[in-house]
């Protein structure tokens, strides 16, 4: 059809019962469908006798979708009752009014419920291929700030360390894989260690049901430099690699080194940068792990150059065994996740809390979890070729379908020339696939 010029002329009616915004939904859905992801929510779920619990599967469904195709606000799940959508969702979306009363049923304790659920779906998911390859299984901790606004959101009306008002969740992600495997919801005035020890013993534990058949590595920053943190990863059997917060008797230890045992770094600024190490016992213990310490020489007139100050020192404890330059490398690694962090805010909907109450707030942010984790999972099982959540969505999620009927059966029918037909078709194939959850 010749595209008309004169667009004042050109009509526009929203009546098409069979329309599909976001047709794409089908390879999400078929994956979750392979997960067993709603069978494992109504499986864990039980709210109680509150308003919102019933159906609880549906609505967590319905909000997980609606995160996957951008929706950041309860609202914006609205987009998804619109046309024929529940026949590629596989279930009828529930109304934004509905998933407003059922994330308020949720207390701190029912978003655990749902964390349980992200164990399971990660166990899964890894059993039906996604599972990390290697000899070394590496898993990232980091917290982040989510800033609020105003004063009437629970545990989110607090300054942060920022000196902004939000809250400091934690997260666990998979090196390399990007997958969330654990994350917990703190008020905005937790510092960085609260509650650390327990969330990485969570976390090995987690990764230990699931199983990798590879050894562990747990890298962190400073904010889990605690002797708790130290203990869960020797407990479970996981190496780790934990930056230090250098103090006075840090910095005393350093001057110590002679020179010589400085190493050049090759790959940085020629000269600039250098690495050694020597035994230290943290935390009063006896026993001595290796502390690996970085210099940075920065350049004149940089704003690094402090007056008084030859060089910056970087520190890390850490119990594994290699190359002192490979280690400093390995370790600076740990950076990788604020990149996952980063896709869960503006890729999905972690950028604002949707709700005055914590409960509520948590149960949100394992919901994002979800989500994201099941679009890492699509393009880990399919091969799609797309680096990220926002190529994804456009390319495959984003499509637009029309649902028509003949010869008794459904057919969804996509628009012609589309660019990234080939990749979805190829996608949609390996998943059916895959056993049924």
């Amino acid at each position: 059809m010749k595209a008309s010029h004169n667009l004042d002329r050109l009509g526009v009616t929203f009546d098409d019962p069979g329309l599909v915004a976001d047709a794409g939904l089908l390879l999400t859905a078929t994956l979750a469908q392979r997960l067993g992801l709603r069978a494992t929510l109504d499986r864990h779920l039980k709210l109680g006798r509150v308003a919102g619990a019933a159906n609880a599967d549906q609505k967590a469904m319905t909000l997980i979708a609606s995160i996957l195709v951008g929706g950041d606000t309860i609202d914006d799940a609205n987009a998804l009752r619109a046309g024929n959508v529940a026949t590629v969702l596989g279930h009828h979306p529930a109304a934004p009014s509905t998933l407003g009363t059922f994330l308020r049923a949720f207390t701190a304790g029912h978003a655990r419920q749902l964390d349980a659920v992200l164990e399971d779906v990660l166990s899964r998911a890894w059993d039906l291929g996604a599972r990390p390859t290697g000899d070394m299984t590496k898993i990232d901790l980091d917290s982040s700030i989510v800033e609020t606004y105003g004063l009437h959101k629970q545990g989110g009306n607090n300054f942060t360390y920022t000196h902004t008002r939000g809250y400091h969740p934690l997260f666990a992600v998979l090196a390399g894989g990007g997958d969330v495997i654990h994350c917990r919801l703190r008020g905005g005035s937790a510092n960085s260690g609260r509650g650390a020890g327990s969330f990485t013993r969570q976390t090995l534990a987690r990764v230990a049901r699931a199983g990798t058949g590879a050894e562990v590595v747990v890298r962190a920053d400073s904010g889990f430099y605690s002797r708790h943190v130290v203990d869960a990863c020797e407990r479970h059997g996981a190496y780790f690699s934990v930056s230090v917060r250098l103090q006075a008797s840090h910095h005393k230890l350093i001057e110590e080194i002679e020179e010589a045992a400085w190493e050049e770094i090759p790959y940085w600024l020629e000269g600039t940068a250098a690495v050694a190490e020597i035994p230290y016992a943290p935390f009063g213990r006896k026993s001595t792990y290796r502390l690996i310490v970085r210099r940075v020489e920065p350049t004149p007139g940089s704003q690094l150059a402090l007056r008084g100050l030859a060089y910056r020192y970087f520190a890390f404890i850490t119990d594994r065994e290699g190359a002192t330059v490979e280690l400093e490398a390995d370790h600076r690694r740990h950076a990788e996740i604020e990149n996952v962090i980063r896709e869960l805010k503006y890729g999905c909907g972690l950028n604002h809390m949707p709700s005055g109450k914590f409960g509520a707030n948590a149960a949100w942010l394992v919901l994002n979890a979800i989500a994201h984790n099941l679009a890492r999972w699509l393009l880990r099982l399919t091969d799609a070729g797309v680096a990220n959540l926002k190529s994804l969505r456009h390319r495959l999620l984003k499509v637009p379908g029309r649902l028509v009927r003949s010869g008794r059966r459904l057919r969804l029918r996509m628009p012609e020339r589309w660019p990234w037909e080939a990749e979805f078709m190829a996608a949609l194939a390996r998943l059916r696939l895959l056993p049924a959850g």
